[in-house]
């Protein structure tokens, strides 16, 4: 673990460094930017709206004085969908307005620009939280990912949050590892993964 990293809450001025980490890491894990036409596109949807929405929930793993990674959660994704939708999704249609797809990625982000949903739709009455978590790559096996998800599940917990969901890409196997061995139950669904836990039952 390097020791030069620290878990520090999220500030106004780590949504640049969001934007970038998601895109560097939303392809499995590994950087997309060659699957983008604009950097911010994941950032958009993964990473930036939990800074402006949901500051409390939002937390950054720095290393130096640079953030690396980040982890960020709300305790109610249908109440957070509802702020997006007046607050948030507005200005980034406005931002995207004259925006051609002409990467792999940006049709599919773009529709879910246009047709947000930011948890897991089938998980969300049983598992009303949800978080994103991602590492640069090179540290993403520094022990730190465990560290960062202690961290959001302990503030969800204190916010009186029972149960906890996240999607992962069906293709990331080892990200389905990583959440297997902290304890998250794995479900699947019309080709889709999810994990989720109760956190008013576990400790830590």
């Amino acid at each position: 673990m390097d020791s030069n990293c620290f878990i520090r809450p999220a500030i106004e001025a780590d949504s640049d460094a969001l934007f970038d980490i998601c895109l560097k890491t939303a392809n499995g894990g590994e950087d997309a930017s060659a699957l983008y036409s604009d950097p911010h596109l994941p950032g958009y949807i993964w990473s930036v709206p939990y800074l402006k929405f949901a500051r409390d929930f939002a937390f950054v793993l720095v290393q130096g004085d640079r953030p690396v990674g980040y982890v960020v959660g709300v305790p109610d994704t249908g109440g957070f969908d509802k702020d997006l939708e007046v607050n948030w999704w507005p200005f980034v249609r406005r931002e995207i307005a004259g925006l051609t797809p002409s990467r792999a990625r940006d049709a599919d982000v773009i529709e879910r620009i246009q047709n947000p949903r930011s948890g897991t739709t089938w998980l969300q009455d049983d598992y009303p939280a949800h978080l994103h978590i991602n590492i640069l790559p090179g540290l993403q096996a520094g022990g730190w990912g465990r560290r960062m998800i202690s961290t959001e599940l302990e503030a969800l917990r204190n916010h009186g949050v029972a149960a906890v969901h996240l999607g992962v890409d069906p293709n990331n196997e080892r990200a389905r590892g990583f959440y297997r061995h902290l304890g998250f139950a794995e479900l699947e669904r019309d080709g889709s993964v999810a994990f989720a836990m109760r956190i008013d039952e576990v400790s830590g």
